[in-house]
């Protein structure tokens, strides 16, 4: 698979020198889901950051397609990777196509403006959200924002996907059909990295993991191999039992109680 983000050595530091991360690496691949996974303040959110380039690392680098994420001007850098971030706020009345056709900003004045209005209908489709195409965003409920959101992302057309916790406002049915609309993204060809909290959606969607504990990676690889029940105790500090799903055999996570 082609490695389409790389993230060599990454540090950095707030306040008076703490360290939030420390040395880090991390390669995001074309074709893949990549989940970034740890406990609260283990840095995952800090390294989506710095790999989306909006966070400015202290030491380390970051490529992307080989040339530094640092370098690339804000229009260039929009049309190769498209951000989806924790906390997405509109204030104001937006409908909700409005909002999604802001994913379209960067090929403004572009050949590929020409199939903005397609391409928005079919991202409204993608995330259910096309019956509610003209009303106020800051009239739906958080669930709906949080798939808008995804749709804009959708729209903006890029073969990088950064997403931070998309599942999060989410109820069952809508948490797996985003999953699965992700991870047919990566089938598609596009590279995937997403922060999340649900380590059994990181076993059964993603294929890749990076685990990180105090701002530091502690294993990156294929989800079972990271994601053990031994690895699990020692960053979380919760013992669990990890077993086969009894039907499909996808390893499950269970808190002992």
């Amino acid at each position: 698979m082609t490695v389409r983000l790389r993230g060599t050595r990454l540090t950095v530091r707030v306040g008076e020198g703490r360290t939030i991360l420390d040395d880090a690496a991390i390669e995001i691949r074309a074709g893949e889901v990549h989940a970034l996974v740890g406990p609260n303040g283990a840095g995952k959110s800090t390294l989506f950051g710095v790999l989306a380039g909006d966070i400015t690392p202290h030491s380390g680098t970051v490529d992307l397609d080989g040339a530094a994420v640092t370098g690339i001007r804000s229009r260039a850098l929009a049309r190769q990777r498209a951000v989806l971030l924790q906390e997405n706020t509109v204030t104001f009345p937006f409908t909700v196509e409005q909002v999604v056709r802001m994913g379209r900003a960067p090929w403004a004045r572009s050949a590929a403006a020409d199939d903005d209005d397609e391409i928005v209908a079919e991202s409204l489709a993608a995330t259910e959200v096309a019956p509610l195409a003209a009303r106020a965003v800051t009239s739906l409920s958080g669930g709906e924002r949080a798939r808008v959101a995804l749709a804009r992302v959708l729209a903006q057309r890029t073969g990088i996907l950064l997403l931070d916790e998309p599942t999060a406002a989410l109820d069952l049915k809508h948490h797996e059909d985003v999953m699965r609309l992700i991870a047919a993204q990566a089938g598609s060809g596009a590279a995937v990295a997403i922060v999340l909290h649900d380590l059994n959606a990181a076993l059964a969607h993603a294929d890749r993991v990076t685990l990180l504990s105090g701002g530091r990676v502690v294993a990156s690889g294929i989800p079972s191999d990271v994601l053990t029940a031994e690895r699990i105790e020692e960053v979380y500090g919760q013992p669990v039992d990890v077993f086969p799903h009894p039907v499909t055999g996808v390893p499950l996570v269970v808190a002992r109680r």
